[in-house]
């Protein structure tokens, strides 16, 4: 059930785009049953999951941390994410900053784009993820890998649409703005219902 699920989501993928399977909740038996159907690569949510599933699962996984991250739990997540994709404030990356440089590692990171409708979303407005890039060089343990962002709540398509294509033309336009960001290429949006 879970190698034809996969196949099916696979199937209608666009080329280039990466599949995160989000493993939050589920066994390890789910997960390595998707492991061995050919996903690598899985999102966690929750710091304690996490370190849990990581050292008990193939070396070779790729995990994604998602959601909000607490500094206080940055030691359960920053040894085994490949990517942190929701860094939603300048404290936080300034914290995993910090760790990286305490642990001799360079964390790869996405900025969370505050581009929902609702007050309660977290993430950056565009003028803050501009002062960000432009001092990106303060950040010597962090490798900036793109935008994160969640459409707002809403059955509405056109206004799920409007809220990707921010995001999208953001993007583009960063991509242009900082040509020397070789790792600079990724955009998380969406989520399986959208």
């Amino acid at each position: 059930m879970i190698e034809e699920n996969l196949n099916r989501i696979k199937s209608e993928l666009p080329s280039g785009v990466k599949l995160v399977a989000v493993s939050k909740f589920h066994p390890m038996e789910a997960i390595l049953e998707a492991y061995q159907a050919g996903q690598t690569v899985f999102g966690e949510n929750r710091p304690q999951e996490l370190a849990t599933k990581a050292v008990q699962l193939p070396q070779d996984i790729e995990w994604h941390f998602l959601g909000h991250l607490q500094t206080n739990k940055l030691k359960m997540v920053l040894p085994y994410a490949t990517l942190v994709q929701s860094v939603d404030s300048v404290h936080l990356l300034q914290a995993i900053d910090n760790w990286g440089s305490n642990n001799d590692k360079v964390i790869s990171v996405l900025l969370e784009l505050h581009i929902g409708a609702e007050e309660t979303k977290q993430g950056f407005h565009e003028e803050e993820i501009l002062d960000i890039l432009f001092h990106a060089e303060d950040y010597k343990n962090i490798r900036f890998c793109g935008l994160m962002g969640m459409a707002s709540h809403t059955d509405d398509l056109e206004v799920i649409h409007a809220d990707f294509e921010r995001i999208d033309t953001f993007m583009a336009y960063l991509v242009d703005l900082f040509p020397d960001f070789e790792d600079f290429n990724q955009l998380s949006i969406g989520m399986s219902d959208d």
